[in-house]
C-alpha cells in the first residue's frame, strides 16, 4: 500500500509540493518562489513556463529530501491561486502570454461598460459573482482581444485556456503529447463563465463575454482520476483531486457542515462558510461558490468574502516604505503602543472587494495627528486585516441566518498572536488555529486521497483535525464598538476616489 499523499500548492508567490501521511501530518516540502511581474500600475502577471519548471522542481525535492519514489506515493492533488488566467496553445504548448494574476485591475473598463449595462450583480442568479476585476472570464476576454492570434486559434480549438490548476494536468498528463484538458468545479465557479445551478459553462456567459467554448476546460468533480502523470517526476501516479486554494483550505479545515467556516491569512484573506446542499445568492455582497464536489456525490456549496490585501499590506510596509526589514518585525513595532492612536489603514491598493465591491476605492490611512508613530501605523497594519474580517463575517451571518460560533484560521499571519487577540476581540467570538498550519495544500492531499481509497469518508478526515491553539475574546463591548465606528468611517473615505 502506498504510504503518502502529494499535494502541488500553486500560490500566488510560490509553488510548493507537501507529501502527507495518512494522518495529515507533513512528510516533506519542496518550495519555490517566481516572479511577480508589474508592466503598469494595476496590473500583474505571472511566467507560466517559470511556474511549470518550479511545479516539476518542488515535486523532485519534496520526494529526494525522505528519498521517497513514485510507488510509495497513492496519488496526487493540486490546489491553485484561483482566477488567475493562462492561454497557450495545444501544439506547442507554449503560452501566448504571461498569466493574468487574480489580482490584476486592467479588465476595470470591461467591468464600467457591463455594468452600466445592467448593475454590478447582473450575473450573480447565474454565477453566483458580482461584476469586478478578479474573476477569469474577462480576463480571458482581455487576451482573446489583445494578443493577435489568440482568438483566430482558439476559435480552431488550437488555444487552451484554463486556471493553473488546468495549466499544471494538462502539463503533468503529457502536455503536447496529449494532455488531458480539465478542470475542477471549484475552480470554473471563480471564472464566471460556469452556472452554479446546472455546474456547466454557461452559453449566455460566453457569448456576452465573447469566449469560444472550444478553448474550455471540461468541468469535473474535486476528486476523481483525472489522469496519471507522465512526467518522470512521478510516473504512474493518478492525479485525483483538486481545488481552488481557499475550496482546499476549506476542506483541511474539516468544514464539512453546514455553518463551519475558515479564514485564510495569506498574500490576501478569504474567509469561506459552507452553506450545504443549498444554493444561496447572497444579498450582502458575498459570493456564492462551490465548496467542493466529491465523487458523484451533492455538490456544496459556500458563501465566500475575499479580502484583496492582508499579508501584502504588511510587505508593503516592509518594501515600499522601510519601516521594517522582514515581514515578522511588524508584530514587536506594533507592540510598543498600547492601541492604534486614533489611526485607521484602508488598503483599498486595487479596490475593494467582500462586502463592498467599490473599484473606485484606493487606499487611505485615516486620523492621523502628530501623537501617531511608526508603532501606531504597524498596529493599523494589523488592525486593517481583522477589521476587514469583522466585515465579511457580519455580511456571512445576516446571508446564511448561521451565527458563527468559532472561526477556523489558516494561513501565515496566524502566527502573528496580537493579530489573532485582536481577531477574537473584535469578532467576539473565539478564533481557533488548527494542528496541521498546511490546510489548503492538506484540503488537496484529503480530496486526491479519497478518490483513491487512501481515506475512507469524511470521517477518516475528521479524525485528523486537531487544535494547536485557541484564542478567547477579552475586550469590553463599549472599546469594540468605539473601534469599530471608527473602521466604518475610516473605509468610507476610501470611496470614489478612482474616477
Amino acid at each position: 500500500m502506498s504510504k503518502y499523499i502529494a499535494a502541488i500548492d500553486q500560490g500566488t508567490t510560490s509553488t510548493r509540493c507537501i507529501l502527507f501521511d495518512r494522518q495529515g501530518n507533513i512528510v516533506s516540502v519542496g518550495q519555490k518562489e517566481h516572479e511577480q511581474i508589474y508592466p503598469k500600475p494595476g496590473w500583474v502577471e505571472h511566467n507560466p513556463d517559470e511556474i511549470w519548471k518550479n511545479t516539476l522542481e518542488v515535486i523532485a525535492l519534496a520526494r529526494i529530501k525522505v528519498s521517497v519514489t513514485s510507488a510509495d506515493i497513492a496519488a496526487v492533488g493540486i490546489t491553485n491561486q484561483r482566477e488567475t488566467t493562462v492561454a497557450w496553445n495545444r501544439r506547442t504548448g507554449k503560452a501566448y502570454h504571461n498569466a493574468l494574476v487574480w489580482q490584476d485591475t486592467r479588465t476595470g473598463d470591461m467591468v464600467a461598460q457591463f455594468e452600466k449595462d445592467g448593475g454590478i450583480d447582473r450575473f450573480r442568479p447565474v454565477t453566483g459573482l458580482p461584476l469586478a476585476t478578479y474573476f477569469s472570464g474577462l480576463k480571458l476576454r482581455w487576451l482573446l482581444q489583445n494578443v493577435p492570434g489568440l482568438r483566430k486559434d482558439a476559435e480552431k480549438g488550437e488555444a487552451l485556456f484554463g486556471n493553473m490548476d488546468t495549466f499544471l494536468i494538462w502539463n503533468l498528463t503529457g502536455g503536447v503529447k496529449g494532455g488531458i484538458h480539465v478542470t475542477d468545479v471549484t475552480n470554473a465557479s471563480r471564472t464566471q463563465l460556469m452556472n452554479l445551478h446546472t455546474l456547466e459553462w454557461d452559453e449566455d456567459m460566453l457569448r456576452t463575454f465573447e469566449i469560444p467554448r472550444a478553448m474550455l476546460p471540461a468541468i469535473k468533480s474535486s476528486s476523481e482520476v483525472y489522469g496519471t502523470v507522465t512526467s518522470e517526476v512521478l510516473p504512474g501516479v493518478p492525479i485525483a483531486g483538486a481545488l481552488g486554494d481557499q475550496h482546499a483550505a476549506l476542506v483541511g479545515q474539516a468544514c464539512f457542515e453546514p455553518g463551519m467556516a475558515k479564514n485564510t491569512y495569506g498574500t490576501g484573506c478569504f474567509l469561506v462558510m459552507n452553506t450545504g446542499s443549498e444554493l444561496r445568492i447572497s444579498e450582502k455582497g458575498l459570493l456564492t461558490t462551490i465548496a467542493y464536489k466529491f465523487g458523484d456525490q451533492p455538490v456544496q456549496y459556500a458563501l465566500e468574502g475575499s479580502i484583496a490585501i492582508a499579508g501584502a499590506l504588511v510587505q508593503w510596509v516592509r518594501d515600499n516604505l522601510g519601516i521594517i526589514e522582514k515581514s515578522s518585525d511588524i508584530e514587536p513595532l506594533a507592540q510598543t503602543v498600547e492601541d492604534n492612536g486614533g489611526a485607521y489603514f484602508v488598503p483599498a491598493f486595487s479596490g475593494l472587494y467582500a462586502p463592498y465591491w467599490r473599484n473606485d476605492a484606493r487606499g487611505v490611512i485615516a486620523g492621523l495627528t502628530r501623537y501617531v508613530t511608526k508603532g501606531h501605523i504597524a498596529r493599523a497594519v494589523l488592525e486593517a486585516t481583522a477589521y476587514q474580517t469583522v466585515d465579511v463575517v457580519n455580511a456571512m451571518e445576516q446571508d446564511s441566518g448561521i451565527k458563527l460560533a468559532s472561526l477556523r484560521v489558516d494561513g501565515g499571519m496566524v502566527a502573528n498572536q496580537m493579530l489573532m487577540q485582536f481577531q477574537a476581540d473584535m469578532l467576539d467570538t473565539t478564533v481557533v488555529a488548527p494542528a496541521v498550519a498546511e490546510t489548503t495544500a492538506l484540503g488537496a492531499a484529503y480530496a486526491a486521497g479519497l478518490a483513491v481509497g487512501y481515506w475512507a469518508d469524511l470521517a477518516d478526515l475528521r479524525k485528523n483535525w486537531a487544535v494547536a491553539q485557541t484564542w478567547e475574546p477579552v475586550m469590553e463591548s463599549p472599546q469594540r464598538d468605539a473601534l469599530y465606528k471608527g473602521w466604518q468611517k475610516a473605509i468610507t473615505k476610501s470611496f470614489g476616489w478612482e474616477e
